[in-house]
């Protein structure tokens, strides 16, 4: 078995954690709050008809993009796959430029041309926001491959659903990243369910599907994903990992998503019963929870909590006011954004040959 550094016994107490202020605990609650409440206007808008495409949420997740991503420094970078509202919002998006986006409006952040899968910010090192399965996992391996081939330390950040772990390219790209240490951290992000699947029948595995990551010699971690403090911890370790072995690591993190795989998903309360619905709400909700943490350590009060929830809730609301006022990308936009040759006038751009040499 590949070991991994051990993490004391409570979380709360690990150095990364210990050193936190009040202020960047509460922080991380307004966080996940933001990401919620876009959620839910996002819902709302979907319903009404105001979109199109896919709407995959991440309600139930917040704390795992808020935990590890605010570990994140200049030169690490983040790529996930086509739930990426939450991470969007986590690397610093703004709530008009997604949300716009969601509603196919020129002032979105991928010019409406890419609807929810496809949210990007790179000069937030935040690539994407991807709808192929797993395609994420070489394109994560391949920034992390930058940065060690320019000798930058920092890591990439890959996540990925429990479903796309039986993906051929993901374990070409785990093969790949212990072969030539590459500083990846693939996240699994485990809601138990690839799309209507449950786990038990789509996943051949003995414990967990991070210990498959033993075969290519890589290090690997389970974390309960409602625990923020865990997930910063562990994420820590993988990070000081990358860092300083250039070494990569393999994080299964516990989770549960509260709806189904997409809005389009019908059968959400058929594959997963209400009463096991309900259980996670209730018992395993990451705001529930971080809240509880907070109180408990004299940080928070129930005015605050309400603050943070009405201002994360106001915000969404304008977003979506911002996006139903913007305008549609024009027709003639369909053809900028294809080839960066093109849209920049490079001599191959010019000519045609963007493959080739002349």
């Amino acid at each position: 078995m590949v070991k991994v550094k051990e993490t004391p016994k409570k979380a709360a107490e690990a150095e990364i954690n210990a050193v936190l202020k009040p202020e960047q605990k509460i922080g991380f609650l307004r966080e996940m709050f933001r990401i919620r409440r876009f959620e839910q206007i996002a819902l709302k808008y979907y319903n009404a008809g105001k979109m199109g495409g896919f709407l995959h949420l991440y309600i139930g997740q917040e704390s795992v993009a808020v935990g590890t991503i605010s570990l994140c420094s200049e030169n690490d970078h983040i790529i996930t796959a086509y739930r990426d509202h939450g991470h969007a919002l986590a690397v610093g998006m703004g709530m008009d430029e997604c949300m716009a986006e969601l509603f196919g409006r020129a002032t979105g952040c991928s010019k409406g041309k890419g609807g929810s899968m496809h949210f990007f910010a790179p000069d937030k090192n935040f690539w994407g926001g991807h709808g192929i399965v797993a395609g994420q996992t070489p394109l994560g391996l391949g920034l992390a491959y930058a940065l060690k081939y320019k000798g930058i330390k920092g890591c990439c950040l890959c996540f990925l659903g429990d479903g796309a772990v039986n993906q051929g390219v993901y374990h070409e790209s785990l093969n790949l990243a212990s072969l030539w240490n590459i500083p990846v951290i693939y996240v699994i992000e485990n809601n138990g369910y690839s799309m209507g699947t449950s786990q038990a029948r789509s996943s051949a595995f003995p414990n967990t599907l991070a210990a498959r990551a033993e075969g290519y010699s890589i290090a690997w971690d389970v974390i309960n994903g409602a625990d923020l403090y865990e997930i910063r911890a562990k994420t820590w370790a993988a990070m000081q990992r990358a860092y300083e072995e250039s070494r990569p690591t393999v994080l299964e993190i516990n989770t549960y998503r509260h709806y189904g795989h997409s809005v389009a998903d019908a059968n959400a309360k058929k594959y997963r019963s209400p009463e096991e619905i309900e259980h996670y709400k209730t018992h395993h909700d990451p705001l529930r929870l971080w809240q509880a943490v907070l109180k408990s350590e004299g940080h928070l009060d129930e005015a605050t909590a309400a603050k943070l929830d009405n201002d994360a809730r106001a915000e969404a609301e304008a977003a979506a006011r911002f996006a139903e006022e913007s305008p549609y990308p024009e027709e003639e936009d369909i053809f900028d954004d294809v080839y960066w040759e093109v849209d920049h006038r490079t001599a191959s751009g010019a000519t045609g040959r963007h493959f080739f040499n002349d």
